[in-house]
């Protein structure tokens, strides 16, 4: 069903200017630590933009973007359930960690009473 791009021979050079510029937002962010935070936000955001565009230009990018927009139809696919389905879910959920929380609590007070008989 996916068709993968083939691989080029630059796709490890464009790995590598993407960690380079990840590298760079990060050390950069140090380096600038005394700027507004704004802008080292801003500069950050801008170099991931850029790294994520470049990313994508690979053939593991290519694949990556087509699994994003196949995901993306199998959602729309989806029968969501009802409120009322959910709050009885939860309900039930919530009503089984209680019945097993209490029989942990009592198998737990249980054990520590015969610890302590054996103890003394």
């Amino acid at each position: 069903m996916s068709v993968e791009a083939p691989a080029s021979r630059l796709d490890s050079l464009k790995w590598l200017v993407v960690v380079a510029l990840l590298a760079a937002a990060v050390i950069g962010n140090s380096y600038f630590s005394n700027e507004s935070l704004l802008y080292r936000v801003l500069a950050i955001v801008a170099l991931a933009a850029v790294a994520g565009f470049v990313a994508l230009q690979t053939a593991k990018g290519h694949a990556f973007w087509s699994l994003v927009k196949g995901s993306r139809t199998e959602i729309r696919k989806v029968v969501w359930p009802t409120r009322q389905e959910t709050v009885q879910t939860t309900l039930i959920v919530v009503a089984f960690v209680l019945v097993v929380a209490l029989i942990l609590w009592g198998l737990d007070s249980f054990l520590g009473w015969l610890v302590s008989l054996v103890i003394g």
